[in-house]
Formats: C-alpha cells, sequence, structure tokens
C-alpha cells in the first residue's frame, strides 16, 4: 500500500496531539506520515525540503504567514501532486470561500470532526491518486509516442526516398509514395535492379496496422528482395518467401503481394500476384486495362500454394499503376468507398501526367474523397513508366 506524506499546517500544539491520536493506527499501518509546521513560511521550505507530499491540511489564522497567503504561494508551484484542505472557523465563511478560489480543495470547520475530516482526507488522497496515475499514464503514453515516431522515421527510411533512383538510367521511371494510417503502416513498396537489363518492382500489404503490421512489413520486404536476387521465376520468388514467412505468422497476419520483374531493353514484364488488388496499365492514348490476373493467394498462411507467372508488354510511354486496398477501398463520409471504377477515371484523365504528378494526384483525390472522415487504412501508390 501506498504511504500518504501529508503536511499539517497550524500554530496550536493541540491539533498537532490529536492528529496524532486519533491517526495513529493509519500512522503505525504505514498508511499516512504526517508533517508538521507552524506557519506558511514553514511549510513552504518543507515542502521544498521533503518530497512527495500528497496533502497540506493548513489553518487560515496563523502568525507570519496565513492560510491563504500559503495557498497564493503554493498556486505558484504549479504542482499538481498535492491537495490542499483549509480548516477554519464555521462562521469564517468568507475566508473560506476565499480560500476554495485559490485552489483549495475542500475545507473543514473547527472545532474539527475527526469523522468528517477522515473522509475529507480520504476523498483529497483518492484524488491525488488519480491525478499521480494520469500523469504517470501521460508519460507512459509521452513515451510511446517518442517510440512510434522512432519507428516511423526508420520505417521511412526502409522504403526508397530518392527519385529518380536511377539518374542514368533512361529506359524507365518509378515513383512511388505511402501515407500511413497510423504512425507505423503494413504497407510498402520496393524496386531494385537484378542486373544491368532487369528492374524488380513490388508493393505489398500487410494485414491489420500500427507497430506489428509494420515489423511483418520489415520482414516480407527483407525475404522478398534476399530471395529475388537468387531466383528469377516470380512465382517461384512469392512460393519461397511464402514458405518462409509461415512460421513467422501470428494468427492473423499475411501480407498481399505483386511482384513483377521489367526487362528494361524490350518492355516485357513477367509477374505474379500474390492475393494483392491488380495493378492498372495505362496504355498511350489514355485507355486503361486491368492486369491479368494470376494462380496464388495472399503469402505467410497456407502451405503449398501454386504460384503463376504471366507477362505482359509496356509500350514506349505507357505505365503500370500499382496501389494498395488504402486506394480503392478508402471511405468517405458518407460510407461510400473510392472503388475501381473512380481510380480508372482518374488515370484515363490523366494518363499525361509523369510519374510522380499521377502517384501523388492519385493521393490528393482519394484524400480528397475521404474528406473529413478518418483514414481506415494506408494509402500506397507505385507507378511504373517504361520508356
Amino acid at each position: 500500500m501506498e504511504q500518504h506524506r501529508i503536511l499539517v499546517v497550524d500554530d496550536e500544539p493541540d491539533l498537532q496531539m490529536l492528529i496524532l491520536q486519533r491517526f495513529r493506527k493509519q500512522i503505525r499501518n504505514d498508511e499516512y506520515e504526517f508533517f508538521f509546521a507552524e506557519n506558511g513560511e514553514e511549510a513552504l521550505e518543507m515542502l521544498d525540503d521533503t518530497k512527495n507530499i500528497s496533502l497540506v491540511l493548513s489553518d487560515i489564522n496563523m502568525p507570519k504567514m496565513d492560510g491563504l497567503t500559503l495557498l497564493t504561494e503554493t498556486q505558484k508551484l504549479e504542482n499538481p501532486m498535492f491537495k490542499t484542505i483549509i480548516v477554519s472557523a464555521y462562521g469564517d465563511m468568507e475566508n473560506i470561500r476565499t480560500a476554495m478560489n485559490r485552489g483549495a480543495f475542500d475545507f473543514v470547520t473547527k472545532p474539527i470532526d475527526f469523522t468528517d475530516l477522515n473522509a475529507t482526507i480520504d476523498k483529497t488522497l483518492k484524488e491525488v491518486g488519480l491525478i499521480k496515475d494520469g500523469i504517470q499514464n501521460k508519460k507512459t503514453l509521452e513515451a510511446v509516442q517518442t517510440d512510434l515516431e522512432t519507428a516511423a522515421r526508420i520505417q521511412k527510411k526502409m522504403l526508397p526516398q530518392e527519385f529518380p533512383p536511377f539518374p542514368h538510367r533512361s529506359e524507365f521511371n518509378i515513383y512511388g509514395e505511402m501515407h500511413t494510417a497510423k504512425e507505423v503502416g503494413g504497407d510498402f513498396f520496393d524496386f531494385y535492379l537484378l542486373d544491368e537489363h532487369r528492374l524488380a518492382f513490388v508493393i505489398g500489404d500487410v494485414s491489420g496496422k500500427g507497430v506489428p503490421a509494420s515489423l511483418y512489413m520489415a520482414v516480407s520486404r527483407t525475404m522478398l528482395k534476399a530471395i529475388a536476387s537468387q531466383i528469377d521465376d516470380p512465382a517461384e520468388i512469392l512460393d519461397t518467401v511464402n514458405t518462409m514467412l509461415i512460421p513467422e505468422s501470428e494468427l492473423t497476419t499475411f501480407v498481399t503481394v505483386f511482384f513483377g520483374i521489367l526487362d528494361t531493353r524490350t518492355g516485357k514484364v513477367r509477374y505474379s500476384n500474390g492475393g494483392h488488388n491488380l495493378p492498372y496499365i495505362v496504355r498511350n492514348g489514355g485507355s486503361v486495362e486491368e492486369v491479368q490476373n494470376t494462380s496464388g493467394l495472399l503469402l505467410g498462411k497456407i502451405e503449398f500454394i501454386e504460384y503463376e507467372t504471366k507477362e505482359f508488354t509496356l509500350a514506349p510511354g505507357e505505365k503500370i499503376m500499382m496501389f494498395t486496398d488504402g486506394v480503392t477501398e478508402a471511405v468517405a463520409e458518407d460510407e461510400s468507398m473510392y472503388e475501381e471504377p473512380r481510380l480508372e477515371t482518374y488515370l484515363e484523365k490523366h494518363h499525361t501526367y509523369d510519374n510522380e504528378k499521377l502517384v501523388r494526384g492519385l493521393i490528393v483525390d482519394v484524400l480528397k474523397f475521404v474528406g473529413k472522415a478518418d483514414q481506415s487504412d494506408d494509402i500506397t501508390v507505385l507507378s511504373l513508366e517504361y520508356n
């Protein structure tokens, strides 16, 4: 049980004796520890010297510094960790009212009814306890917030940040952005040259949000990049990563992935889809077509899934636009969803935009659609243009 420290401020020795007698059980049980001061000046010194005072029980009429002045001075300390109970004669209600206006938590009247005093002390200490818990919870939340901000910075650095990423390569342009629903998220995108003529690119979405999703995202992204450096076939890459992720997955954890490899000499794209939203090909002239799906499901949950590799070819000037369900399932204030037809209309209307403008414009369009509603999921978009 927590011991409460109580400072009694009164110039009458009889009150000190009565306090020690009436509360001897609590003193013996280490519930209360009493300190005594004869006036406001001594009380301020004791508040400065004695730590963790929970409660000040102060008379109003005292020499050197009275109780009202003491209240004024204690308010300057800006310490919410203790409360003051004022003791005064019943007929001195004007001073009691002044004391309450100056920050006293409660009052008792003379002659002191110790049953009433005990109840008042108990009520006041419970209030102090709530304040202490609130301050501690605030500190804990601030520490968590600091950790989340650090995690967000780390996660951001894990994703590609510099664009154009390959300024010496003119065969393609690529641009992506992620906007998390919380401080950290489960979406990711990545791209890397496998050799002189092959560019791998991937977009993924981990189930859930927040820290657990971000950790699983980091594992998934790292595995995909490592396996892609060893295996040529997109379907085999997903199959291998799926097998590796299953032991790392919790009951409700999985990831959807679209993985492709662009041959920078021909515009041919070989790809495999692991349960992810199908990208769109933005053709020259503004027509938009959905990429054909492949067999295969999400990764990290089911063993022995057969993934499939298919291919399509981009002509110079054409793009593949990839996204997570935070785009198409974005919910507006009227509970309607953004959905694929609106996305297709956006791509048709703005097909002449360069990659960066197309991606950012889409994200802005989604955010405008959502309006004042909460962002329910991470929003991630990746666009690759073949030149």
